[in-house]
């Protein structure tokens, strides 16, 4: 039989190189595109190019079975920049594997999306699933709680300020979260399915009920770090002096802009169980304290983090 080929966007991120590894495992073969040269990898065919090029989409889709759309953008200066990374560059998708008659859509969305209103990036994401929705495609999007693992940038941050003894956190609400090899197995197993999740959306996390609060979360990360450490709940104008300092320091690698600052306030970010996965198609495997400890056994690895 055929080996089963995938199409993935975003293969060189956080969440797409999580989801290579694995697929190479199980044997899924690759197209993956890619802006920069990559070393070869068995299973893997790189496919030069980037979102806004057709004809590179298209070669990506050459042979494929499914499209995963992992890419997209997490940061930008404007609504402008998140519209070319997650609306122009998903259009983009849709209509290349309509081109190539690839009929399998998996999209990573966001939770964000549900309040398209806080932020240009949810807003970006709510707009993206419904260009995904009209494609006339079999089509599924997953919508992300935060995401952590060993190799995230993302929260690097927090995990910093832990090893100090204190972790700056919005000013209340709770969160879901999610570890990115229990992500990346959801994520490979529907782009194989064609039954029940097919026209669904997906809210997924650690199977944590109702959620973490930020400071339980901050103390969790402590936990695992072996060290006691104060979650601080911080105030919203001190959020976006915080985000315009980052922004002249750090220019555009900023971790904490005032886009961000906008949804991290908000006080509901718990994944909804109503719209979990089945459990015949997945259930999370990763507990927060096993997430975490591996999280931190990877920063040290690469001292990142003392």
């Amino acid at each position: 039989m055929t080996p089963f080929r995938l199409a993935v966007t975003g293969a060189t991120g956080f969440v797409g190189a999580a989801t290579l590894d694995l697929a190479i495992g199980v044997g899924i073969k690759i197209n993956a595109l890619t802006r920069k040269p990559q070393f070869p990898r068995r299973g893997v065919t790189w496919t030069p190019g980037e979102l806004g090029d057709r004809a590179s989409l298209e070669r990506l889709m050459e042979d494929a079975d499914a499209v995963l759309h992992i890419a997209g953008v997490v940061n930008a200066a404007d609504r402008k920049g998140f519209a070319a990374g997650n609306v122009t560059g998903t259009i983009n998708v849709v209509d290349a594997a309509r081109r190539s008659g690839v009929r399998r859509i998996v999209h990573v969305s966001s939770l964000a999306a549900r309040e398209p209103q806080l932020s240009d990036y949810g807003w970006s994401k709510e707009l993206a699933e419904r260009h995904v929705m009209a494609s006339a495609l079999d089509w599924t999007i997953v919508r992300p709680p935060a995401i952590y693992g060993p190799g995230d940038r993302e929260m690097l941050d927090l995990f910093r300020m832990a090893t100090k003894g204190f972790v700056m956190l919005p000013p209340g609400g709770r969160l879901s979260v999610i570890e990115v090899g229990d992500l990346a197995r959801l994520l490979l197993a529907l782009t194989e399915d064609r039954g029940e999740s097919i026209a669904q959306i997906y809210e997924v996390d650690d199977g944590t009920r109702g959620g973490l609060s930020h400071a339980d979360f901050g103390r969790a990360i402590g936990k695992a770090l072996h060290r006691e450490v104060r979650p601080v709940a911080t105030p919203r104008w001190l959020l976006n002096v915080a985000a315009v300092t980052d922004r002249m320091l750090r220019g555009r690698k900023a971790k904490l802009t005032q886009d961000r600052v906008a949804y991290f306030c908000h006080p509901d970010w718990v994944s909804r169980a109503e719209m979990a996965p089945p459990a015949a198609i997945w259930r999370p495997k990763v507990t927060l304290e096993a997430g975490l400890k591996a999280t931190v056994a990877g920063y040290r690895a690469k001292n990142w983090i003392k």
